[in-house]
Order: C-alpha cells, then sequence, then structure tokens
C-alpha cells in the first residue's frame, strides 16, 4: 500500500512538472509571437511612413514654396512625382533638436527671431526663421503617429564627392568621386569656380566665373588647373556636378584669407518672396564688436542639366558689426532653385567667399529630421531605405520607426 502511495506522489510530481515546462514554454513561445506582431507592426508602420513621405507632398501640394500652414505632412516634389522630393520642402524642417551640432537654433538680436539651419554648415547656409519651419511633433500629428510611434528621417546624397586643393599659381583642384566605398571611373564633371578679386578703382570685390566639363579617370578622381588664376592664396568658392549612369551628385569648396572667419550670414526674410537678409557674422559670434567688410553677392540659377546660368541680384554694399549698417537686403528668385555666391573684402589683403544652396539639391545638402531623442533604449527600431533624387542629384532616404508603447 505504501508503496502504491509513492508511486501516485511521483506520478502526481512527474505530472506537475510536465504542466509546468508547457506553461513556460506556452508562455515563451506566446511573448515571442506578440513580440513579433508587434515588430511586424512596426516594420509596417516604417513601409507606410516611408510612402507617405516620399510618394506625397502633403497640403498644400506647394506647403514648401511658400510659408503656409502644413495641413498634411509629405516631401515629394509635386511638379516632378514619383521618387523625387521637394528641394524646397526639405528646407523648411526645423532640425535644431535632431542631436547634430550644425542643426542648432541662432539667435539674431537685430531682428528679435530663431533661425534654423539645415543647410551645408554655418556660414554656408541659409537661415530659416524657427516660425517658417515644421518641427516634430506637427509633422507626427499630421501623420498620425504621434504618441504612438517615433520616427526619424535621414536625407543624403548617394555620391560622396570630394574637393581638395592641390596647389595654387596656377590654382589646381582634385575632385574624387565615391559610390557606396568605390571609386567611379568616367564620371562626368560640370564644375564652376568663382575666383574673387580686387580691383583698383572698385569698392568691393568682384566674382569672375569659370566654368567647363571633364571625366574622372581609373582611380575615379581627376585634377583640375585654372590657368587665370594666380597667386600664393586665391580666394574662390567652386562647386562640380557629377553624372555617371543616370546617377548625379555634387560637392563643393571654399577658401579665403581672413583666418578662415566667414563674416557674412544669409538669413530668409520673406520665405514666400525669396527676401533674404545679409548679416555681419560677428553680431551672432562676437557680439558688440565691430569689423566692417565690403560685399557683392549674385545667385546663380541651376538648370535641369546641371549648368549655372547668371542671375544679377545688383547687390553690393557694406555691414558692420555692433551698430552700423548691421545688415543689407536682397531678393532671390525663390522659384529657382540655385546658389547664392557671396564674396567679402575686409581689406584688399582680407578676403573670403561663402557659396549657399536654394533648395537642399543645388549642393547636396544632408538632413536629419526627428524628436531629438532618438530610437535609443527601444527594443525593436524598423528602417526603410529608398532612392530618390531632389533636383536631379541622387539621395538616398532612410526612415527609422519605433513602437512608443514598449
Amino acid at each position: 500500500m505504501a508503496g502504491a502511495t509513492i508511486d501516485h506522489m511521483i506520478s502526481v510530481t512527474i505530472l506537475i512538472a510536465a504542466l509546468l515546462v508547457a506553461m513556460v514554454t506556452y508562455n515563451h513561445m506566446f511573448a515571442i509571437a506578440v513580440d513579433y506582431d508587434r515588430n511586424r507592426q512596426v516594420a509596417n508602420k516604417a513601409v507606410d511612413l516611408m510612402n507617405t513621405i516620399c510618394l506625397s507632398p502633403g497640403s498644400p501640394t506647394n506647403w514648401g514654396e511658400t510659408n503656409a500652414s502644413v495641413l498634411g505632412f509629405g516631401l515629394q516634389d509635386p511638379q516632378a512625382g514619383g521618387y523625387a522630393l521637394s528641394p524646397y520642402s526639405i528646407m523648411r524642417l526645423n532640425t535644431a533638436n535632431t542631436g547634430d551640432n550644425t542643426s542648432q537654433l541662432v539667435y539674431y538680436e537685430k531682428t528679435g527671431t530663431f533661425y534654423n539651419n539645415i543647410s551645408t554648415n554655418y556660414g554656408h547656409a541659409i537661415l530659416i526663421p524657427v516660425g517658417d519651419c515644421v518641427n516634430y511633433t506637427t509633422a507626427a500629428e499630421l501623420l498620425g503617429i504621434n504618441g504612438t510611434y517615433g520616427f526619424n528621417i535621414d536625407i543624403a546624397p548617394t555620391l560622396n564627392v570630394l574637393v581638395s586643393q592641390v596647389a595654387t599659381n596656377p590654382l589646381k583642384l582634385n575632385v574624387e568621386v565615391r559610390g557606396s566605398g568605390m571609386p567611379l571611373s568616367g564620371a562626368t564633371l560640370n564644375y564652376f569656380l568663382f575666383h574673387v578679386n580686387k580691383i583698383e578703382d572698385v569698392d568691393f570685390p568682384l566674382i569672375f566665373s569659370y566654368s567647363n566639363v571633364t571625366q574622372t579617370g581609373s582611380s575615379g578622381s581627376v585634377d583640375i588647373e585654372f590657368s587665370e588664376v594666380t597667386g600664393n592664396d586665391p580666394v574662390y568658392s567652386f562647386a562640380v556636378y557629377v553624372s555617371l549612369g543616370g546617377i548625379n551628385g555634387v560637392g563643393y569648396y571654399t577658401t579665403n584669407t581672413i583666418s578662415n572667419e566667414t563674416f557674412i550670414v544669409p538669413l530668409i526674410e520673406d520665405y514666400n518672396q525669396g527676401k533674404l537678409l545679409l548679416a555681419h557674422s560677428w553680431d551672432f559670434i562676437f557680439p558688440g564688436q565691430q569689423a566692417e567688410v565690403k560685399f557683392n553677392a549674385t545667385f546663380y540659377v541651376l538648370t535641369p542639366n546641371f549648368q549655372l546660368q547668371y542671375f544679377d541680384l545688383n547687390c553690393t554694399g557694406h555691414l558692420n558689426s555692433g551698430w552700423g549698417f548691421p545688415f543689407a537686403r536682397t531678393q532671390i528668385p525663390s522659384s529657382e532653385v540655385g546658389l547664392l555666391v557671396i564674396a567679402y573684402m575686409k581689406n584688399p589683403n582680407q578676403m573670403g567667399s561663402i557659396i549657399v544652396p536654394w533648395g537642399v539639391g543645388a549642393l547636396g545638402v544632408s538632413a536629419s529630421f526627428g524628436g531629438g531623442i532618438g530610437s535609443s533604449g527601444y527594443d525593436f527600431v524598423a528602417t526603410e531605405l529608398r532612392q530618390v533624387t531632389i533636383d536631379g542629384i541622387s539621395y538616398q532616404v532612410k526612415v527609422s520607426a519605433w513602437s512608443l508603447r514598449g
């Protein structure tokens, strides 16, 4: 009788253990199934966001070309369609909270306004009033995901175009083109040099432009010599547009003879009309100090075949920080993508230039748009990649998404 009781107890124990193992296994499998379903939803949301962002211009369709309120969020170029993004809509994204040090807010005391920088870097950017920008929260609400999903948009050129100065007197530059880490030989280069010089009896610096076409060699690079530009310290801005097999890129390079200081910062005064303020940089970095400079600004329209057409701004003058002539005004054709080239001079031996894009594709500007917190700390982040164009320049867009509900 005792033996039967012990056998019975052993059987019950084994049964309970088996049930516990089954329950643990089931719970584990159930948890895996729940995680899989949740991750699948996040992955689907990343696809939905990518399609909305890249294949819809938003509402109104031309919101990127005006400072009108945005009723629907999307970055597609309404005129080109397909996987082509608007060069203007991206300019209106408030990137100040992305954690990128080149995309911080800038305050200008003389207008009492905060400005956002989404362009190349400080001194080579047109700063946009924050009031004209679309912030992350607004975009999330318009996409219908505020409070449920987080997202981030990264937009970067497909090609890496590197420009370096090889020699002076005469000036020689090297252009290297790389794609996915590999040098690209046989690429066609349309290049433009804007040489800054001071002519006797002219108060402000002049801009002399040179352009031509060449190709990269077997190493993916080419040297370009400008026999017209001599001297040990030439001052210039240089832009080059690269094409190979339907993929296009852009690179640029600038020099000055004023200890790498950039004395002029363009600010948008009226986004709709393309009205700009040319401010003295010392009012941002050395408030109260004075340093007068004379300047000459002009604009070049970028055509579909990557040519630059001169547009006369008739904009020359002088700026002083601290007091007196605090900024100048000019107006560019707001509906035309292109480059704003500004030459400035502290004295005949101290000159510089900046080259500024109107429309992000004109100078291959990268952009990152997110909420500042990012995806760190979340277990699963889904990403989607697409190849797009911005005014003919090839870009890659990455959309990252994650669930805020854990």
